[in-house]
């Protein structure tokens, strides 16, 4: 890609299957390293990522070549099976279907890397429910409550 020149910036999010508080926090340093290769192999960068036990926040400067659903597909088929041979949890660790995923300037990315770095007292004030809804109202971007991540009984 010659004389190619870009600057794309997309913040992806993902839950846990059900909303299960499956990532141990004691090996969520091991899950964004394991994370961090997927999308380093894949030829992106990562700006910054951060987990909570139920849900992930990554932000990635994208290659123009690259699909965002093809990476989110990658990482999340990739980090599933990882987690799984670890051994970590009892049941099966599988991420829901679907994903969010927000394009950002260059202008905004300290904010948006503060955010995500600041996932654990972000959500001793908000729920990742409320959080999700408000990304997606901000971002106009029309949504089915029906077709959101699976909340039930979770928040």
């Amino acid at each position: 890609m010659a004389n190619t020149y870009t600057q794309i910036y997309i913040h992806l999010i993902f839950a846990v299957k059900g909303r299960a508080s499956l990532i141990p926090r004691e090996h969520k340093t091991e899950l964004q390293k394991y994370i961090t290769g997927v999308i380093v192999n894949k030829k992106n960068k990562l700006i910054t990522i951060e987990n909570e036990p139920d849900h992930i926040h990554i932000l990635v400067a994208l290659r123009p070549d690259t699909s965002i659903s093809e990476l989110a597909r990658d990482i999340k088929s990739n980090s599933s099976r990882w987690m799984n041979e670890q051994e970590w949890m009892v049941s099966e660790f599988r991420w829901q279907e679907g994903f969010g995923a927000f394009s950002y300037s260059r202008s905004l990315l300290s904010q948006v890397i503060a955010y995500i770095q600041n996932q654990e007292q972000h959500h001793k004030k908000q729920t990742f429910r409320e959080e999700y809804i408000a990304l997606l109202e901000a971002f106009g971007i029309e949504f089915d409550e029906q077709y959101l991540f699976d909340f039930t009984a979770l928040g």
